[in-house]
């Protein structure tokens, strides 16, 4: 992807020749291997975009808050459906085993961070009910995921 050098004998004719034998620099880049890199990595964003996503639909509420910083390892997402099911990942746990889960869990994880996501329809009491049960289970420092954009109770600003 740099500027290459022109010897002796390459170019065409006279005009590659210089007295002096020395090679002078040519004046051209090659872009080809820049767009090759850079279609290759617009695919792979491409396929990886999707996977991103953990899998349990649910509508976030909204709100004007800003997002966490990201940890190391893959983060531990509990989701609350809008019929109230419970998921820890993409798993269905009943809510009997929900704290017994979780403790096995947290033994096998570094951080003890985890992502509460609940649907906006379900009822205050049940999303406090779950962070009881995610502090019991070892986890004291739990994440609300909302979506951006929400009402801001600032005067406008």
């Amino acid at each position: 992807m740099g500027a290459g050098v022109i010897g002796k004998e390459g170019g065409s004719g006279r005009r590659g020749r210089r007295r002096g034998g020395r090679a002078r620099p040519m004046a051209e880049i090659n872009v080809t291997p820049f767009v090759d890199v850079m279609l290759v990595l617009l695919i792979i964003f491409m396929v990886a975009a999707p996977l991103m996503v953990v899998g349990v639909p649910v509508k976030l509420p909204e709100t004007a808050a800003t997002s966490l910083p990201a940890d190391q390892e893959e983060p531990l997402t509990v989701t609350v459906t809008a019929e109230g099911a419970v998921m820890i990942q993409t798993s269905e746990i009943p809510r009997e085993e929900l704290i017994t889960r979780l403790r096995a869990v947290a033994a096998e994880r570094e951080s003890d961070r985890v992502y509460l996501r609940a649907d906006g329809v379900v009822p205050y009491e049940n999303v406090m009910q779950i962070m009881g049960a995610l502090n019991r289970g070892g986890f004291k420092n739990i994440g609300l995921v909302t979506e951006p954009g929400g009402p801001s109770l600032d005067s406008g600003n």
